[in-house]
């Protein structure tokens, strides 16, 4: 039994190595999905990698993007920053007991300058590493490579069988 148990194993470790899973490929932009809890309205929204974005009162920085090759199972994986902004003041002066008050609730940042997400996000399992925000939630739709500009296309010199004159037919 035993046998078979290691005979089994070693089979399944071969096809596994045989199996030449590729990497992930780098890409230059993101599509994500922001969702508004109290709204209930979700937009997609698309990013290059280095670009913040802002979607309510969160900024969104995209660091980093990679897909998975067609022939290979569909994942992609963004590494994102997620920082919270500021709420506008209302002005007039504030107290001190509410501004602590207010400080306890929602998200505590986890880092400097209102951070309160930075990692990987997978495309295929969302909750696997999520943005925990009573109000937004935020995932990785796709990853994707914007379409390399073309040159401006320049006419072409017509044939030149067509550039003689033709003689005129009589009327």
């Amino acid at each position: 039994m035993t046998r078979f148990i290691r005979f089994t194993l070693a089979t399944a470790a071969v096809v596994l190595a045989s199996a030449g899973a590729h990497a992930l490929e780098p890409r230059t932009g993101v599509k994500l999905r922001a969702l508004d809890k109290i709204t209930g309205n979700s937009t997609d929204i698309s990013a290059k990698v280095g670009e913040t974005l802002t979607f309510g009162r969160l900024k969104v920085t995209v660091r980093a993007c990679f897909q998975a090759p067609p022939e290979d199972t569909p994942e992609s994986a963004a590494f994102l920053e997620i920082h919270a902004t500021a709420a506008a003041s209302k002005g007039g002066t504030t107290d001190r007991a509410a501004e602590t008050t207010r400080m306890h609730r929602g998200p505590q940042p986890i880092g400097p300058d209102g951070l309160l997400f930075s990692g990987w996000m997978f495309a295929s399992s969302p909750g696997l590493s999520a943005l925990e925000h009573p109000t937004y939630d935020v995932w990785v739709i796709n990853c994707n490579t914007s379409a390399p500009v073309q040159p401006a296309a320049t006419p072409e010199a017509p044939p030149a069988a067509l550039t003689e004159t033709l003689p005129e037919t009589p009327n």
